[in-house]
């Protein structure tokens, strides 16, 4: 099993990542370099998976990479897109209370 095997997920992954995703670090060509990259070291921890496990993942912040074990001889090929905005906010601390405005008493 090589990156070869999964040409056509890869092929598909980059034609949407080109007509959908939005990305501010990678253009279509790295997203492809780096695809290929998550895709042999899924298939790496794939091959290296302990007994009963069904799964080899590969991922970066961008992309997860999963193989899960089949009835067929080929693993199917999972490509997700995490999606995220590098312009949302930082969710508040726990220990952060929300303001809650206190209304003088009505007489």
């Amino acid at each position: 099993m090589t990156v070869d095997t999964f040409k056509r997920e890869i092929d598909e992954a980059v034609k949407n990542y080109d007509r959908y995703v939005i990305c501010l670090q990678k253009t279509p060509d790295e997203f492809a370099a780096v695809l290929s990259s998550l895709l042999q070291k899924a298939i790496k921890a794939y091959d290296q998976r302990a007994a009963g496990m069904r799964h080899g993942i590969a991922l970066d912040k961008e992309i997860t990479v999963i193989l899960s074990q089949s009835d067929e001889l080929q693993p199917l090929c999972g490509i997700y897109f995490n999606l995220h905005s590098p312009y949302r906010k930082e969710a508040l601390p726990k220990t952060v209370k929300p303001l809650v405005e206190k209304l003088p008493p009505s007489h």
